[in-house]
């Protein structure tokens, strides 16, 4: 292998944290969405005190569009700690770039 080649910085592994984190930390909030959603198109009622009965497809979904309208409040743990995590990525980010940024500018041509 050549030598010449300047090595680039590993984005990649940056970009992948990122998305983990943001799947992480939205998960509960789509999975609210995809209860609304569902209920509004087949003309149901969701709450949080009890599943209620919801035909969609021939079928009662209204347990499960209850367990996930309530999987809502994951949201209160899982975006500060998608935000902490955030906050995190970002130090490690900065901190990795400008060390390689360092040893780029070192190491001999």
């Amino acid at each position: 292998m050549s030598e010449d080649r300047p090595v680039r910085f590993p984005w990649w592994i940056y970009w992948l944290l990122l998305a983990a984190i943001a799947v992480f930390a939205l998960w509960p909030l789509a999975s609210v969405y995809f209860t609304y959603l569902v209920a509004d198109a087949h003309g149901c009622a969701v709450n949080e005190a009890y599943a209620q009965p919801c035909m969609v497809l021939g079928s009662d979904w209204g347990g499960l569009l209850y367990a996930t309208g309530v999987m809502g409040w994951f949201m209160l743990a899982t975006l500060p700690l998608g935000g902490g995590a955030l906050l995190v990525w970002l130090v490690i980010l900065v901190i990795h770039r400008l060390a390689w940024g360092r040893m780029q500018r070192g190491a001999p041509k």
